[in-house]
């Protein structure tokens, strides 16, 4: 293999006059059907080293999320019906005489990690998981095969560093607003937040998007001065990281005359405003970056092993940081 390292010239991000940044949280859709098809992939790896001595083919890297329906008020609501997770890809489903429990694996992991992730979805009562599973190739499986692993496509990875002013307050809010800190002065954030982040020359605009919990909102005017109670600790959380002047707004699309408002029962909207798919997410380094150097190519649920992927986006990202 051949590496070649060139400095690009022209205006970096950091010096354009606009640039455009943004983030999904831990509980958007689309990052959930990522986290369920890394999840998958990291649990079939778990058992095929403790059961076989090796990680066997897989990639589980096409993940659908069909958003559920709820009825949601101030102070309560119920979701009437479930959010469905198709999970798709290939593993091997047999060594020998043993067959490997593909479903029972996909359940358990995908039970398993929305409730440590999402505290007030009930994943066995409000999610239905639906796996399409089926033996890969044999020209892929040969790639495991080999004494030194093959690779399984025809990829390109992407990073860079160091990540702009932009960048680095718009990652590091969405983390501060689903931190543990936060959870547990403002109970009624849900996990579902998304940070759309705008800067023009000096000036950075963050919109957010925080899917309430409604047990937590008694009425109207008790969601709207939450809103107002936020914003002045958001803001005092972001001079911390930037001298510029920043703009917040959460939930634009909110009307008070109107009575809408953001509000979810699980904190997230696919149980029943959006659905979700693996790619359509953050990048490999946990952003998306449309005046960066970007490739389309999903990381989520491609084997450790062979798939470039995920190996070649993971690479560049650590080449990119030294």
């Amino acid at each position: 293999m051949e590496i070649i390292i060139e400095k690009i010239g022209g205006v970096s991000a950091q010096q354009s006059m606009i640039e455009i940044v943004e983030r999904k949280g831990t509980g958007h859709p689309d990052t959930l059907c990522d986290r369920a098809a890394e999840e998958l992939s990291i649990a079939f790896s778990q058992y095929y080293l403790k059961k076989f001595g090796k990680v066997l083919h897989h990639n589980i890297d096409k993940c659908l999320l069909v958003g559920g329906r709820s009825e949601v008020c101030f102070g309560g609501g119920e979701v009437i019906t479930p959010i469905q997770l198709i999970i798709v890809g290939r593993a091997v489903e047999r060594v020998g005489n043993e067959k490997v429990p593909l479903e029972e694996i996909a359940r358990e992991t995908t039970n398993r990690w929305l409730n440590e992730r999402l505290r007030f979805l009930k994943p066995e009562k409000n999610v239905v998981v639906e796996t399409k599973i089926r033996t890969g190739s044999a020209d892929l499986r040969a790639t495991f095969d080999s004494s030194i692993p093959l690779a399984n496509d025809t990829s390109i990875g992407v990073g860079f560093s160091p990540l702009t002013e932009t960048e680095s307050l718009v990652y590091h809010t969405e983390q501060f607003l689903n931190s543990t800190e936060v959870k547990r002065d403002y109970p009624m954030i849900g996990e579902d937040i998304k940070i759309m982040g705008v800067r023009v020359n000096d000036h950075i605009k963050l919109t957010i998007a925080i899917a309430f919990i409604s047990q937590f909102i008694s009425s109207k005017d008790a969601y709207f001065n939450t809103k107002t109670n936020l914003l002045e600790y958001i803001q005092a959380f972001v001079k911390k990281l930037t001298r510029r002047k920043v703009t917040l707004a959460i939930n634009a699309a909110d009307n008070y005359e109107k009575d809408v408002v953001y509000l979810t029962v699980t904190g997230t909207s696919a149980e029943c405003g959006d659905d979700g798919q693996v790619g359509r997410g953050n990048r490999a380094n946990g952003l998306i970056t449309p005046y960066r150097p970007m490739t389309l190519e999903a990381t989520a649920g491609k084997n450790p092993i062979t798939h470039t992927g995920k190996l070649y986006n993971l690479t560049a990202g650590q080449i990119s940081a030294r």
